[in-house]
């Protein structure tokens, strides 16, 4: 698999947290149900709102065989205040598949980034087995 993180802008600049990190993080939470209508990222622009990738033909593909491929059986991961820290791909295949709520973990308090200032193009993309 490979390396992933999640990203945010601030004020600081742009944060990420590398994925295996809060999957480990939240592994002892307790997993809940959602309604898929309170995600508020599916109304987003999630995968282009950094500006590097655009939304062209291709890059949707490249995505919906992301969805296809998403394992429901896994929770998302959601931040403190209920945002999608990972999971996009398998909020998109529930919601296709018609379903009304997904398996969550959410963290209760603040999860510090692993990166703070960072230019996404500059972390490590390495597989990991």
């Amino acid at each position: 698999m490979r390396q992933q993180y999640h990203f945010r802008q601030s004020s600081q600049g742009l944060l990420a947290w590398d994925v295996f990190r809060l999957i480990e993080l939240s592994r002892s939470l307790e997993i809940i149900e959602i309604p898929i209508s309170e995600i508020q990222e599916l109304d987003e622009p999630f995968w282009y709102e950094l500006g590097g990738a655009s939304p062209t033909c291709r890059s949707l593909l490249e995505h919906l065989r992301l969805i296809e491929g998403a394992d429901l059986s896994y929770p998302i991961i959601l931040c403190h205040r209920g945002r999608v820290m990972d999971g996009m791909h398998r909020v998109c295949k529930a919601l296709s598949m018609e379903r009304s709520h997904i398996h969550a973990v959410r963290f209760k308090t603040y999860i510090e980034p692993d990166y703070i200032g960072v230019i996404p193009e500059e972390l490590a993309y390495d597989a990991i087995d």
